[in-house]
């Protein structure tokens, strides 16, 4: 839009009206715990408020011996499974594992050998997008934001739906495979379109094999020689399986949960998703992780040296270093105590991935900040409750050694978690019958109405 100097002032006013949003917008902190307000949908010890039932997926973070809830090494189950079965099933059969992964969520049950393959070829069946959708959608409005360019598409998706607005079971399902489908390609070719015309680099759009698995898919999507090891497209399947589900709570998930509850269409319950998982305190952490540690390259000079990572990590606490923002990117969870699973299973990836590239001391420094990080944060906050490193933290030096472009590690997550939206926006349309509404009490005054030539 054009930028005046009418444009500039109107701005002026504006954040001259933000000053008296603030002063009527702030709620006493207090109020909060006379009404016994659960903010965030948690307890006061940050247990999540249960406000749904799910079949899907569960997490395991603590047991109860002798009457007394005590944590445990995190666990993650896919309709049952254990996550770490899972994965060392197509691992030890050198196969990929993330179409298996998505049968697995999306119909509750382990797919046979020929289920699996019916399935992949849909999958691969649905990857074309419609006819001069990438010209007229993709390339006409470039982004710098992936995930914004990821919401706007699928939102445009619904246009070209001979029936968007149906929501049976049937036409859902037909939908949530075609999103899944071209989910690599929305990303890719989203950040190609603003690589070429906003970073002025060359333009490639590659055509998806519907043979190729996801993670096949997105390597050669994005590489202009199109190629890539098996190594390279195992250990992203695996990052992509590790993502694609995680419990109901999660904010996307409850998102999808809360959208499909109104009764609308899948193209705005996942766009809704997306813009959740946009969020830096969500998806968006995996982007912070691997700049945080850019900086602690530059600012260590010992990778080896203990103290030196811990001073480092104790600076970012006290704001004083990266961000300023306190945080140790990757460290600590909302539920895993003792260890996130994924993490543990990415963990192992990571190392091969990373002999094979010839980062072996990067490794050891990632592994080191993963011992430090939790002593540096036990000693600072007081903090009681177990902490470990998430699986952000490994995630982000994933596609770090993959050579894949900052922009595109969330929409990374996306890919993956796409299969548990689905799963969870079904099961709501099939479970739910009321409309997501929780309540909000109100704490503003009654005042008496002056006329406006009054006040």
């Amino acid at each position: 839009m054009p930028r005046d100097l009418a444009y500039y002032e109107t701005n002026k006013k504006v954040e001259k009206l933000s000053s008296k949003l603030l002063e009527n917008a702030v709620i006493d902190k207090n109020l909060y715990t006379k009404y016994d307000v659960k903010r965030g949908l948690r307890d006061v010890d940050g247990k999540g408020v249960l406000t749904g039932l799910t079949d899907i997926s569960e997490i395991l973070q603590n047991k109860v011996v002798d009457g007394k809830t005590v944590p445990i090494d995190g666990q993650l189950y896919y309709r049952g499974y254990n996550v770490e079965d899972i994965v060392a099933g197509f691992v030890a059969d050198n196969r990929f594992g993330f179409e298996e992964t998505t049968y697995l969520l999306l119909f509750g049950k382990m797919p046979t050998a020929q289920e699996l393959e019916d399935f992949k070829g849909i999958i691969g069946s649905y990857r074309a997008l419609p006819t001069n959708f990438v010209r007229d959608v993709v390339m006409k409005a470039p982004s710098d934001d992936m995930m914004n360019t990821l919401a706007r598409s699928v939102l445009t998706l619904y246009c070209y739906d001979s029936n968007p607005n149906d929501i049976s079971i049937e036409n859902v399902l037909r939908q949530c495979l075609q999103l899944i489908a071209v989910f690599p390609q929305l990303a890719v070719y989203g950040y190609q379109a603003y690589n070429h015309y906003l970073r002025n680099q060359s333009l490639y759009i590659h055509v998806p094999e519907p043979t190729l698995s996801t993670a096949e898919v997105i390597l050669k999507l994005l590489r202009p020689d199109q190629k890539y090891t098996d190594l390279e497209a195992k250990v992203l399947d695996m990052a992509l399986v590790l993502h694609a589900e995680h419990g109901g709570g999660n904010n996307s998930t409850f998102t999808t949960h809360v959208v499909t509850s109104s009764g609308t269409d899948t193209y705005s319950a996942i766009s809704a998703a997306l813009c959740s998982l946009k969020g830096p305190k969500h998806g968006g952490a995996n982007v912070q992780v691997s700049r945080m540690f850019e900086d602690l390259k530059i600012n260590v000079k010992d990778w080896t040296d203990e103290e030196e990572i811990s001073n480092y990590l104790a600076n970012i606490l006290d704001k004083k270093a990266f961000d300023r923002s306190g945080l140790i990117y990757g460290v600590g969870h909302a539920v895993y105590s003792i260890s996130d699973p994924r993490a543990m299973i990415l963990k192992g990836a990571v190392g091969k991935l990373a002999k094979a590239k010839g980062l072996d001391d990067e490794y050891k420094l990632y592994q080191n900040v993963e011992k430090l990080a939790p002593l540096v944060i036990a000693e600072k906050k007081k903090m009681y409750k177990g902490v470990s490193v998430n699986v952000d933290f490994y995630s982000g030096f994933i596609y770090h050694m993959l050579n894949l472009p900052a922009e595109l590690y969330t929409p990374l997550f996306a890919i993956a978690r796409i299969a548990g939206w689905s799963a969870h926006r079904m099961e709501e349309l099939v479970n739910g019958n009321k409309i997501i509404r929780p309540a909000y009490m109100s704490i503003a005054e009654h005042k008496e109405y002056k006329k406006l030539s009054d006040r």
